[in-house]
């Protein structure tokens, strides 16, 4: 696959575009590579995910760059900045892994999905702006500050006596940067893989630099702090410059520290204003899709988790159903989790527990087509096909059910209701305790459905299957 995708990419004048395989385990990947010359020429890097800082010698061998090309996918608090500060640095002391890329940057999406707030930042509330810079952006900042793509690691042995790592940048120029960081065991754990035991003592370290560094005089300091049991952490902050006395200097290191030394005068921490506070997401809350030029494909708030639903102009309908979201996915993709049989998105406040949901569905979809709206749905992402809640469908073939799940095996009432595709209906889900009811077309189509578990949950909307389907005038209280 890979050298037709490289004689592709060449044939329609993508030359620069470089490529990366295989985002799996460093084997096979490192041995075929090692036996067929033909594929050692067309891929550029070696990518492994969740590396635990470790390569294996074919991959070595390949003389190809080495990348950890996805990493971190670890909860954002004090912990996760340690496991980030660590891999940054041992992924290449370790490994000589000289890319670290974290999944993921930036935890835009509900907390309450997997993977909350594995992201380096938060920024989960676009209803009120409210964002938090967390510590572990301030831990990437001593590296991306003070070096950029194109830089060089010094070829040292990065390992510290009393534990802890150290690594070395230069651009070639002239300017050089030295990373440090003390992280002990349990306050560095990622997500994955098992971190096997270590310790990491204070320590006093001397450097020496050497050949054309042995003339640098002084060097730039930044330090952070991440304090588990004692104090408030101190992130980024700019100490005193180190005097270099005939090529030699000197630092007492402690546990849970980072440290940057740099030739570089360009490092700063941005004073900003703070981010307006956090508000829980509207209680009642209105779209009704009505942009003529949107600025994004998708409607805000709206986190899908199976199927992509689309800001759409209904061009060919007259009347108040011109601008919709529609579901355009029409064929199963490829994943690397099983994705539901179904498709959904789903808004809301995950605490909510008494809801009314209100939507304009159009099924495109003839004889087999279907879509639903749905309350107290309590999960998504890799265990979106276990997602349960309130379901309410209507089908093509004019009838109906309630489930209590995504999949639709826990079905809670059936029967007609006379919806038919291509046609405009209005389906409304109220859930009030432990008793749900439905009304179509502002009329009651069923009531009194015995609801327990789960007992909270967003709101959502989707369809039976990958097929085209639109969603207008979307209300929940």
């Amino acid at each position: 696959f890979s050298k037709l995708l490289r004689y592709t990419l060449d044939k329609h004048g993508l030359e620069q575009v470089r490529i990366i395989a295989s985002d799996r385990l460093w084997e096979p990947i490192s041995f075929v590579m090692m036996i067929d010359s033909e594929l050692h020429g067309v891929v550029d890097v070696i990518g492994a995910h969740y590396p635990g800082t470790k390569t294996v010698p074919n991959a070595l061998l390949t003389g190809k760059k080495l990348w950890a090309s996805e990493d971190y996918s670890t909860f954002n608090n004090d912990v996760g900045a340690g496991c980030w500060a660590r891999i940054l640095n041992q992924n290449y002391v370790n490994g000589n892994m000289t890319s670290t890329i974290a999944w993921n940057l930036v935890a835009s999406y509900y907390e309450e999905l997997p993977f909350g707030r594995c992201g380096l930042m938060t920024a989960q509330e676009p209803w009120s702006g409210h964002y938090k810079v967390e510590s572990p952006i301030w831990i990437t900042a001593h590296t991306t500050q003070f070096t950029q793509p194109g830089w060089s690691y010094l070829q040292v042995d990065g390992h510290l006596e009393g534990g802890g790592s150290f690594v070395a940048l230069t651009d070639g120029l002239g300017n050089l940067t030295i990373i440090i960081e003390t992280m002990s065991h349990n306050h560095s754990k990622c997500i994955r893989p098992p971190l096997p035991n270590f310790n990491v003592v204070p320590q006093r370290a001397t450097f020496y630099l050497g050949g054309s560094f042995s003339m640098v005089e002084t060097l730039q300091v930044w330090h952070s702090r991440l304090a588990f049991e004692y104090g408030n952490s101190s992130l980024f902050q700019q100490l005193h410059p180190v005097n270099v006395w005939k090529g030699r200097f000197s630092l007492d290191l402690n546990v849970d520290e980072v440290y940057t030394l740099t030739t570089l005068k360009t490092g700063r921490k941005c004073d900003c204003p703070e981010p307006p506070p956090p508000q829980p997401f509207p209680s009642n809350y209105n779209d009704d899709f009505n942009i003529r030029n949107p600025p994004f494909s998708e409607a805000p708030n709206f986190a899908d988790q199976t199927g992509v639903f689309e800001y759409f102009v209904n061009a060919s309908d007259p009347g108040d159903h011109v601008f919709t979201l529609r579901q355009v996915v029409v064929q199963r993709p490829i994943t690397w989790v099983s994705d539901a049989d179904q498709t959904i998105s789903v808004i809301g406040n995950f605490k909510w527990v008494n809801m009314t949901v209100t939507c304009d569905i159009y099924i495109e979809k003839p004889r087999d087509g279907g879509v639903f709206i749905a309350g107290r749905v309590d999960n998504g992402g890799i265990y979106v096909r276990s997602t349960k809640g309130v379901f309410f469908w209507v089908f093509a073939d004019g009838t109906y059910r309630v489930t209590g799940d995504l999949a639709g095996e826990n079905v809670l009432m059936k029967g007609l209701a006379g919806v038919r595709d291509n046609a405009w209906h209005t389906l409304t889900l109220n859930i009030q305790g432990n008793s749900a009811s439905g009304l179509l077309n502002g009329y009651p189509l069923w009531e009194n459905v015995t609801v327990s578990n789960p007992g909270n949950g967003w709101a959502a909307l989707g369809t039976r299957s990958f097929e085209l389907a639109q969603f207008d005038n979307f209300h929940v209280e």
